[in-house]
């Protein structure tokens, strides 16, 4: 494996994590299969050394009786050429005699060497039962027998066709042997020993998996309660807008004198302390929009009496010096900015207090039609462009308000023609996404609207602030422009009130406004014939040869002055 998969394969396992549950059950299976493998072991290596031991004393027993020792007495050898017992074989002394089955057995010469051997094994006759029967050693099995250290002590040797055995060198009055006791059931009984203890030990760790994922699961009841109740908590919209009473951990879950309880209560006590502040909040709030109302009101009449007294000062048959005309204009126009804002301001305010707007199945394209004339009739030195859904293609209805939806469509084309240079081209583009058929509501379906332009962008530290309240591009906050810093913050609330979102993203030469709306097929809509797509609307053009659309028809009525 590469280093970078490498890498990557360790960071995906790393980034893995088990749950609480999980962790429990593994490690308590995992201190059970370390308790049940020493158990396991020990017991092993005590059952090992007690048949070694049956064992070894197996082999001195035949040892002796083929050499004439008894347990306890002295070695007393005869003298050389004199053989104790007459004529009896001594290997036939080992070989039989109640010797387990493939006891060996070889004389050891003077000299050290192995001579004549012998192997019981077992005889089978097709008359009789099966009867034991000496085999001579091959010279191979022999000389594993000459390994065996001179010591008197039990050795273990393998002997080759034959297995490992128990082997012990011994010298007494019959003369020196070599004596050996197969470890075949031995060895048996060991692994049938380990066999029994591993299958023992799966089968408990399975059932304490079991048996503790089931118990861990139902101490685990009450967090995960605690854990649903925060979950729902974290779901609410507590950054705005009048939150519902939170809900709180059952009291069961909150009892101080267990774990889980402590977290219950201290989330319980958080929650209170939440709930407070969000009350709090949310009365600040409250005041503050009665307060935006109240003023925006009051502002009203006295807005409207200084336009009327300025103009009517400034038409006056009574002559006025230039000055004074230049300071009426100029308080006309801050009292018509001035009513502007208060007008952005009281619109806001009853967004925010969830006032109702008047809903009814709207079509975009006439909408954008309009808004679209109206900023080219605005801002001439800038190239406007239209893109409306093709004949082919069902209308663009949503179900809003139409005015609302209008400001919407007219605040996004003012800020791209307020923030862009003469010369930049503006696009506003209508289209269906989703599946959504006439007639039949789609799952998925909405209506997108862009407004599209190749200026400057915006830059990267107001971008994420751009439909917040009063955020202007311009540091110094001039008024040159005319700009509230409210128009984008309209446009997302109107939009978030029709259960839609707007999106923007700006690089340098592209800058996309998208507003999502759900879509909603148009029931025998007036407007199914396609809207004639103002592409010309360009003012490079004559101005005088653009079309200006009827937004109920959306056939051509004049031609602009």
């Amino acid at each position: 494996m590469s280093g970078p998969h490498k890498a990557k394969g360790a960071r995906g396992m790393k980034g893995r994590r088990w749950s609480l549950r999980t962790r429990l059950v593994v490690s308590a299976v995992a201190l059970i299969a370390v308790v049940a493998s020493v158990i396991g072991a020990v017991t092993t290596i005590a059952f090992r050394s007690y048949l070694y031991g049956q064992l070894d004393q197996q082999v001195q027993a035949v040892a002796g009786r083929a050499a004439g020792v008894k347990p306890g007495s002295a070695i007393d050898k005869p003298p050389p050429g004199v053989m104790p017992g007459g004529d009896k074989d001594p290997l036939e002394v080992v070989t039989g005699g109640g010797a387990p089955l493939g006891t060996v057995g070889a004389v050891v010469s003077a000299d050290g060497t192995v001579g004549r051997g012998l192997v019981s094994d077992e005889q089978k006759s097709a008359t009789s039962w099966p009867s034991v029967a000496n085999k001579d050693l091959t010279s191979a099995q022999s000389a594993g027998l000459a390994t065996v250290a001179r010591d008197s002590n039990p050795h273990t040797v393998a002997l080759p066709g034959l297995g490992d055995y128990r082997v012990t060198y011994i010298e007494g009055p019959m003369g020196d042997f070599l004596v050996g006791v197969p470890l075949k059931d031995v060895q048996d009984n060991l692994n049938i020993l380990v066999l029994v203890e591993v299958c023992v030990t799966l089968a408990g760790l399975v059932a304490a998996g079991i048996a503790g994922g089931a118990l861990v699961g139902v101490a685990l009841r009450p967090l995960r309660r605690v854990a649903t109740t925060a979950t729902q908590v974290s779901e609410l919209p507590l950054h705005s807008g009048e939150v519902a009473p939170l809900v709180r951990v059952p009291a069961a879950e909150a009892d101080p004198r267990t774990e889980v309880g402590q977290v219950g209560a201290a989330l319980n006590r958080m929650l209170g302390h939440v709930g407070s502040a969000l009350a709090a909040r949310q009365e600040s709030e409250t005041r503050v929009r009665q307060f935006v109302a109240d003023a925006g009101h009051e502002l009203r009449t006295p807005l409207a009496s200084i336009r009327g007294y300025a103009e009517l000062t400034r038409r006056g048959r009574e002559e006025i010096g230039p000055d004074t005309r230049y300071a009426l204009g100029r308080i006309e126009a801050e009292a018509e900015r001035m009513t502007g804002l208060v007008e952005d301001l009281l619109l806001l305010a009853r967004l925010d207090a969830g006032r109702p707007l008047s809903y009814e199945t709207t079509d975009l394209s006439p909408l954008v039609v309009d808004a679209l004339s109206d900023a080219h009739a605005a801002g001439q030195d800038h190239h406007w462009r239209l893109e409306l859904p093709g004949p082919e293609e069902p209308p663009a209805t949503v179900h809003g308000d139409g005015s609302r939806l209008h400001q919407v469509l007219v605040n996004l084309l003012a800020n791209a023609r307020t923030h862009t240079p003469p010369g930049t081209t503006v696009v506003a583009r209508v289209r269906r996404h989703g599946d959504g058929q006439p007639g039949r509501p789609g799952q998925g379906s909405f209506v997108v609207l862009e407004v599209r332009d190749d200026g400057p962008g915006i830059p990267a530290t107001l971008l994420p602030h751009v439909f917040e309240r009063f955020a202007r591009g311009d540091a110094s906050r001039s008024r040159a422009a005319g700009s509230t810093g409210l128009g984008l913050a309209i446009v997302q609330a109107v939009v978030t009130a029709h259960g839609g979102t707007v999106t923007v993203d700006s690089v340098p030469g592209r800058t996309v406004f998208s507003v999502r709306l759900p879509h909603v097929p148009a029931q025998g809509s007036p407007y199914a014939q396609p809207y004639p797509q103002p592409l010309a609307h360009d003012s490079a053009h004559d101005s005088a040869s653009d079309p200006v659309y009827d937004s109920q028809t959306g056939h051509r009525l004049t031609t602009r002055p």
